[in-house]
């Protein structure tokens, strides 16, 4: 069904829409349209998958099962990008970057292939037990509802921008069962900003997408958490806090080294089958790679850690050593990032969110079993637990208020609420130390695209430096006389002249300021060049360069137009601060009437 044909159906709804509800009740409304859509979606993926794994696992017989689940991950994701290149054309766009690109560049506008192309590439890939979360791929999908419901109903930029937050947060709300984390997950890593006019649909859609799960679907279920923490331990949360900031650090850098790796790598196909095989390889040796993870957060926070080993090839020892178990725990905690980007870099979908959970889950345990067998002071490995996994999801994702809410409210209660502030304030502020950017935003940094919580710098962001180049400005060239330079001043318009060579190689700027004196020496017309007279510019900018970096720029070199250099490293135009001013204020304008 076309778009005008949809537009057609629904033009009575929308008048009848404008006489009888505000924007606001209406807001509401279509907020609440959002939550029920993207938490069926969440639903939908999470049964299917679950369900689908049980059906894998018990299919193969127990003495192969182990060899199974070391194959499994390279079918699952060689199907994942069969799919992408057959029925996306190559672009998936994977993980949470790409929908703060779209709020940030493109007016909100998820593309429609997004409702449906995360749901299933991450049912393939984590199905066969490719090691990523699904959270990413649900609130994409809900971020997508969002801004597509909204561009149906017509309804205006900055509403739009809304309801975008309102299916991410619809879509994490639904995967936990926790309406206070979506939202906050939303406004940190998504919008970037609330206030009262957002606050409301965030949480109506929020709440909206939790009824639906609860309904259809239990959760993830985790161990209700009722008893105290005592004062004395406060050392050891600081501790552990220190410790998950370190593991956010290291899972952050490993990510995207392993990134830029796979992005050098030629040949997709050969990638799916040496990224399956190591993924494989992994898989073998420490099982709890295998899949999300959450089986073994659950084993964890039940008390059965030893079940850890079983399916190993350290099973025949897991009642000879002590160490074996934190070795093994140890060793999933390190590799699960590298899992992670194996995954994702070889073709298969999913995110960092879920791993984070995971990794923080195993860093806590080990930390309180080390702690417990010293005898230095008796503390609780549960406690601890669900305290790891806060810390490192709020430095991995440097999300600490969604770190906090999300591990209250998914152990049925705020029992552990100073701890939880404690651990995820102290990780959070030490991995932002080191890793100014979260595992979502970093890359979009290096391309001059996320801005923090500004909305001047998100305005700037919003603005294509390639519309803005100016290139009617006259060139000349550098073995020129000062006699044809004067009459190209009598015919140009700008008082500005790129000094440019015949492959169009940039040599240098002329201004008419600098030279005013020596156009009155006629005696010298023939004899000086524009090279003698031209000057270095004070800097140049490329095509790809952020426009708040270049108006940056201009403020401190105190310039008023700087030529750009494109990728071919010839000479295509000037970008002056009033065009940046003028589409800025443009910008503005349009941001207040939508």
């Amino acid at each position: 069904m076309s778009k005008n044909t949809i537009h057609r159906l629904l033009s009575p709804l929308l008048l009848w829409r404008l006489r009888h509800l505000n924007d606001r009740v209406y807001l509401i409304l279509v907020s609440v349209l959002v939550g029920i859509f993207a938490g069926l979606a969440a639903v939908v993926l999470k049964t299917s998958v679950h369900d689908a794994q049980h059906l894998l696992y018990a299919w193969v017989p127990e003495q192969y099962r182990v060899f199974a689940l070391s194959l499994y991950p390279i079918v699952g994701v060689a199907l994942t990008v069969l799919f992408t290149r057959y029925f996306l054309g190559g672009n998936l766009g994977r993980g949470i970057g790409p929908i703060i690109y779209n709020i940030a560049r493109q007016s909100s506008i998820v593309p429609r292939s997004k409702l449906y192309s995360q749901l299933v590439s991450s049912f393939l890939t984590v199905t066969f037990g490719g090691s990523a979360g699904l959270e990413a791929p649900i609130s994409v999908t809900g971020s997508a509802i969002g801004s597509n419901t909204a561009r149906v109903l017509r309804i205006g930029r900055r509403e739009r921008r809304l309801l975008t937050g309102c299916g991410a947060a619809a879509g994490i709300a639904a995967i936990f069962n926790s309406p206070i984390a979506g939202v906050l997950f939303a406004v940190e890593v998504i919008l970037s900003e609330l206030s009262a006019a957002f606050f409301v649909p965030l949480l109506i859609s929020s709440a909206t997408a939790t009824v639906v799960s609860k309904a259809l679907y239990a959760g993830q279920p985790f161990v209700l958490i009722t008893t105290s923490w005592p004062v004395d331990a406060v050392p050891f949360y600081l501790m552990l806090a220190g410790f998950t900031a370190l593991l956010s650090v290291y899972m952050i850098r490993v990510y995207f080294w392993a990134d830029k790796f796979f992005e050098r790598r030629r040949g997709t196909f050969r990638k799916v089958l040496v990224g399956g095989l190591c993924l494989g390889l992994l898989v073998f040796i420490f099982p709890p790679l295998y899949g999300e993870g959450y089986n073994i957060v659950q084993l964890l926070l039940g008390g059965h850690a030893e079940q850890l080993v079983d399916g190993s090839l350290f099973a025949v020892y897991r009642d000879e050593s002590v160490g074996l178990l934190l070795l093994v725990a140890g060793g999933s905690m390190l590799l699960k990032v590298v899992a992670t980007t194996i995954t994702i870099g070889s073709g298969g979908n999913g995110g960092m969110f879920g791993s984070s959970l995971f990794a923080g889950a195993l860093m806590g345990f080990i930390f309180a079993r080390l702690i417990n067998l010293s005898g230095i002071y008796p503390i609780s490995e549960v406690h601890f637990i669900v305290l790891g996994m806060a810390g490192t999801l709020a430095g991995v994702v440097h999300a600490p208020l969604t770190g906090i809410f999300l591990i209250a409210e998914i152990t049925g209660g705020y029992a552990l609420f100073v701890p939880l502030m404690v651990v995820t304030s102290g990780s959070y502020l030490i991995t932002r130390y080191f890793e100014p950017y979260s595992v979502y935003t970093r890359k979009l940094v290096q391309r001059g695209v996320y801005v923090n919580q500004d909305r001047d710098r998100g305005l700037l962001a919003q603005l294509d430096l390639n519309v803005l180049v100016q290139t009617d400005f006259l060139t000349v060239h550098p073995q020129d006389t000062l006699g044809e330079l004067v009459i190209a001043f009598r015919h140009a318009t700008r008082n500005l002249f790129p000094v440019v060579d015949e492959e169009g190689h940039l040599h240098g700027i002329i201004s008419l300021d600098t030279v005013r004196d020596a156009l009155f020496d006629d005696e010298h017309y023939n004899t000086t060049s524009v090279r003698d007279l031209m000057s270095e510019p004070p800097a140049t900018v490329r095509p790809d360069d952020a426009i708040q970096d270049t108006l940056r720029c201009m403020e401190e070199l105190g310039a008023w137009a700087l030529p750009v250099i494109g990728t071919d490293e010839r000479y295509q135009g000037f970008i002056l601060k009033s065009s940046i001013l003028a589409s800025y204020r443009r910008q503005l304008i349009r941001e207040s009437e939508s």
